[in-house]
């Protein structure tokens, strides 16, 4: 079986800029003999969640950029969120793709849930402290755990401003083995 990851990059950074922490995210992935796809949530149509749970209960199957969405999400065997911090959470395009979690979960001939059971889950994210990122890993495990699927933890740097990760010599090295097993 081919090992594919999938790689959610939630920057709101400039395009062309690469930040903290995609760049070291990329560092986690040159070890990473598997298949990797990397996609990038702000160059993509994210329609806004709408809860129809308790009205229609069940959903369509998305179009679009959604549908590009599930279908990764669904083919991939390891899912990385990719995201900086920001005011202690998900930048908007994330948290909008997880609220999709909930659609997908109650559209007719999708396992979403069956199929997510099988997948490891990781977060790699940089800022200038890492309790401020404690609520965002908090959030991302208790995401793992509400699917049943493998918490594969969290690559933390020191981010802030330019280049400052590189400097972290302890997340570098950490992530040489970070997505390895």
């Amino acid at each position: 079986m081919t090992m594919k990851t999938l790689f959610l990059v939630a920057t709101a950074r400039e395009s062309g800029h690469l930040g903290n922490t995609e760049w070291l995210a990329r560092q986690a992935a040159a070890a990473l003999p598997a298949e990797q796809q990397w996609l990038r949530l702000a160059k993509m149509q994210l329609e806004p969640f709408v809860d129809l749970r308790h009205t229609a209960g069940q959903y369509p199957m998305p179009t679009g950029d959604m549908k590009t969405l599930l279908d990764a999400t669904i083919a991939c065997n390891n899912l990385v969120l990719v995201t900086p911090v920001y005011w202690y959470s998900f930048p908007a395009t994330l948290k909008t793709y997880l609220d999709h979690w909930s659609a997908w979960m109650r559209i007719p001939g999708v396992d979403f849930k069956g199929e997510m059971a099988k997948k490891t889950l990781s977060l790699i994210t940089t800022s200038g402290d890492r309790a401020k990122a404690q609520p965002m890993i908090d959030s991302t495990e208790l995401c793992a755990k509400f699917l049943s699927m493998t918490w594969g933890g969290v690559l933390w740097g020191k981010g802030g401003p330019p280049k400052a990760v590189e400097a972290d010599a302890a997340a570098i090295d950490n992530a040489k083995s970070f997505l390895a097993g």
